[in-house]
């Protein structure tokens, strides 16, 4: 997945200011692919110069002019073709895993640390997931499918926290 493509994904569902993509961003697709202010309005543009997106200016009294961008037919084909095209797997690069790897340089204390301070961020991780506001029932397929990536991020955090448990009581059992 690119930034491009996401972006893409959130004006198919409405037109949007980079303002509000940025915000729509990072209070959704954020979870599992974020993105800085200066990289959705650099997107943005190039969107707009490869004929991807539209952009057009509203005006503002008080406030700088909003420029709000749409998607274009050109923009919805490449979503689509991005849709069903097939997924590589990503290499994987998870700091926390490489600092356990090796955290056997640690002392026994080190390691709970290691372990405390993941579940701590997980937890914060989860907090964040479970505190957005979900509809008691999803009123169309779109928002069952965005409710399914909630849930799958809910689900992958929790059981990230069960094998840190996990692993906690082997460790111990080890050190004992």
């Amino acid at each position: 997945m690119s930034l491009r493509h996401a972006i893409l994904g959130l004006l198919a569902i409405e037109p949007m200011s980079g303002y509000e993509v940025k915000k729509t961003i990072d209070a959704s697709v954020g979870h599992f692919w974020a993105a800085d202010q200066s990289q959705v309005y650099r997107t943005l543009a190039d969107l707009v110069d490869h004929g991807l997106a539209a952009r057009r200016t509203v005006v503002q009294e008080e406030r700088p002019n909003m420029h709000v961008h749409s998607l274009t037919e050109l923009g919805a084909a490449e979503l689509d073709a991005w849709l069903v095209a097939p997924l590589r797997m990503p290499p994987t690069r998870d700091p926390f895993l490489a600092r356990l790897f090796f955290a056997d340089r640690l002392p026994p204390g080190g390691i709970a640390e290691v372990l405390d301070a993941r579940r701590r961020e997980l937890a914060g991780e989860l907090a964040a997931l479970r505190a957005i506001a979900v509809p008691a029932a999803a009123a169309d397929l779109g928002a069952a499918l965005r409710l399914a990536t909630l849930d799958y991020g809910i689900t992958v955090v929790e059981a990230e926290l069960a094998w840190l448990d996990r692993t906690q009581r082997e460790l111990e059992r080890i050190t004992s």
